[in-house]
C-alpha cells in the first residue's frame, strides 16, 4: 500500500499475549487520512458442527460459558488450536470428543466471521450426517466433565433461536442454514475440504 492508502495499518502494538489469545492496539489510517487507534483480539478461529441423524434431529451439547455465567445450548464445535490440523479434522475430532458420534456424509454449511468488529476469529461450519457411535473415550475436561448431549428436532431447534433460548451466534447461524440447506436439497452446500482463505492465520 502507499502511504496515501485508506485503512492502511501504520503501527501495532501487543498489549497481551494469552495462551488462547492475543490483544493488540493497531493503528489505522482512516479514508480522510486521520489514523485512529482499534483493539484486536487475535483468534485462532474454531469449527462447528451441524449434525443431523436419521430422524433429521440435531444434535446440541449443553456446557457452562464462565464469560456469561450460564449454561448454552449450542452445536458441538472447537478451537483450531491443532497445529497442522485441518478444518474438517478438527470438526471430525471435536464431533468424536463432544457428542461421541462420527459421521460418514461431511459437507460445508457456512462460514462466518462472528465478531468482526474486533475479532479475527472466523468460523467454518459444517454439516455432519450418516451418524453413529464413537469408539472414542475422550471425557473433556473442565468445562466439558459436565457437558450433556440431547437431540430435538431441527424445527424446534429453529423456533428455540427466534424465542432466545439458543443465543450462541454460531449455532443460531447453522440452525437456520441447515433450514434453508434442508429445504433446496442441500443443493448450494460446498465440499467439506474447500478453500478457506479466511482462516486465521493462513
Amino acid at each position: 500500500m502507499s502511504e496515501l492508502d485508506p485503512y492502511e495499518v501504520v503501527g501495532s502494538d501487543i498489549k497481551y499475549r494469552g495462551k488462547l489469545l492475543t490483544l493488540r492496539i493497531d493503528d489505522v489510517r482512516m479514508s480522510d487520512g486521520s489514523v485512529v487507534q482499534r483493539e484486536i483480539v487475535k483468534h485462532p478461529g474454531a469449527v462447528a458442527v451441524v449434525a443431523l441423524d436419521e430422524n433429521g434431529k440435531l444434535v446440541l451439547v449443553n456446557q457452562y460459558r464462565p464469560a456469561i455465567g450460564a449454561q448454552l445450548d449450542e452445536l458441538p464445535a472447537g478451537l483450531l488450536d491443532v497445529d497442522g490440523e485441518s478444518a474438517l479434522a478438527a470438526a471430525r475430532r471435536e464431533l468424536a470428543e463432544e457428542a461421541h458420534l462420527v459421521a460418514d456424509e461431511w459437507d460445508l454449511l457456512l462460514d462466518l466471521h462472528p465478531s468482526p468488529g474486533f475479532s479475527t476469529e472466523a468460523v467454518r461450519v459444517f454439516l455432519a450426517r450418516d451418524l453413529s457411535a464413537s469408539e472414542d473415550d475422550y471425557t473433556g475436561e473442565h468445562e466439558e466433565r459436565t457437558m450433556t448431549v440431547s437431540r430435538e428436532p431441527l424445527p424446534d431447534a429453529v423456533r428455540r433461536v427466534l424465542s432466545g433460548s439458543i443465543t450462541n451466534a454460531v449455532s443460531a447461524a447453522g440452525i437456520l442454514a441447515a433450514v434453508h440447506g434442508r429445504a433446496t436439497g442441500w443443493r448450494d452446500l460446498r465440499p467439506a475440504d474447500a478453500p478457506w482463505s479466511a482462516r486465521p492465520g493462513r
